[in-house]
């Protein structure tokens, strides 16, 4: 099945991708999108992004926000990353495993349940790609703040065709 057909069956749209693959703007300072190099694709400081020029789900957990919403935020964070790497390849058929996902959770010194954030970002990648591509080995890491106050972001590496 195509993944933009899975997409649309599962009432999933990505962002508009912005033309190129030139630095970010000021906001946080000089980085690329995305980075190909053979058959991987680096995706690194995604986030679930804005909202009116506001981040969404802010804060920490433990404190600030549910497991639930840290879940949401990381299903969300997976969305953008979605929309870049439909940006990058052009064709999200192209990718055939997930390498490595590195994800930071904003939390207090006492949460303990960092994987169960994370899973909101491996879940979508499972539902869009199936568990033998959508599925790979994964890191997640307490932090006492992420840039914009955002609860959750990832590094993602991804195996290309």
């Amino acid at each position: 099945m195509k993944i933009e057909q899975r997409l649309a069956e599962l009432g999933i749209e990505l962002n508009p991708p912005p033309s190129g693959n030139g630095p970010y703007g000021q906001r946080y300072g000089r980085m690329k999108p995305f980075f190909i190099s053979g058959r991987l694709l680096f995706l690194c400081g995604h986030t679930a992004g804005l909202d009116n020029g506001v981040p969404r789900f802010p804060g920490r957990l433990g404190h600030d926000l549910s497991i639930d919403e840290g879940y949401q935020a990381a299903r969300r964070t997976g969305i953008n990353c979605l929309s870049t790497i439909k940006r990058a390849l052009g064709d999200l058929d192209r990718v055939s495993g997930i390498a490595s996902s590195v994800n930071f959770i904003a939390s207090t010194p006492d949460f303990f349940e960092h994987h169960k954030v994370t899973n909101g970002l491996t879940d979508l990648l499972a539902d869009v790609f199936g568990d033998d591509i959508g599925v790979g080995p994964r890191a997640s890491l307490g932090t006492p703040s992420l840039s914009d106050n955002y609860c959750f972001e990832t590094s993602l590496t991804l195996q290309i065709d």
